[in-house]
């Protein structure tokens, strides 16, 4: 992964091969018990968590043998992976590093009791929200079209809390019939 000679490559763009270990080894670092501690320690002194994952990212650039990034770089670094995974071809969209830096960050803060509470109630939210979108496919996509706006209507309303990004089987009912039965008022 170093530069030829074991040199430190500290120019150039980094291969679509470095990108790859570095968010893998950055996700089996974070899941670690004691690189876990050691971001709760820093945020128990205060510290930001993404301070130690930043420490953590540059000693897997000093691993690899790639210079230490300046903030620019580490910029640019995002902004191609963002830029290459927007033209990929792959169905499923890869997890970023940075997106795996955050949950160790969260985690952090919010203690380990705290964060897998957290994911439970997301899991829980995913599953609902899975539910809702497999009974509006039952319905025409007119239909479809007006339960998604009324959804997004929702959700600005209540400032998108999560909480308001579902509607219930009879909410979903409820909003079709009133798209197909119009009411008349009397004079």
């Amino acid at each position: 992964m170093s530069g030829s000679d074991g040199e430190c490559q500290s120019s150039g763009m980094l291969s679509k091969n470095q990108l790859l270990h570095l968010f893998d080894r950055f996700a089996f670092l974070t899941s670690q018990p004691e690189v876990k501690k050691r971001i709760a320690d820093a945020v128990d002194d205060k510290q930001e968590a993404v301070a130690v994952t930043t420490a953590i990212q540059e000693e897997i650039f000093l691993e690899m043998g790639v210079a230490s990034c300046s903030v620019c770089d580490r910029i640019s670094i995002l902004s191609t992976i963002r830029v290459v995974t927007l033209i990929s071809p792959s169905p499923s969209p890869p997890t970023y590093g940075n997106d795996r830096e955050e949950l160790a960050c969260e985690e952090a803060e919010l203690g380990p009791d705290n964060f897998a509470g957290k994911m439970e109630m997301q899991l829980k939210l995913q599953e609902q929200q899975l539910e809702m979108l497999k009974h509006m496919r039952k319905f025409h996509l007119d239909d479809q079209s007006t339960i998604l706006e009324n959804l997004h209507q929702q959700m600005e309303a209540a400032n998108f809390d999560d909480e308001s990004s579902v509607f219930s089987v009879e909410q979903i009912q409820d909003i079709v019939r009133r798209r197909v039965t119009p009411v008349f008022r009397l004079r």
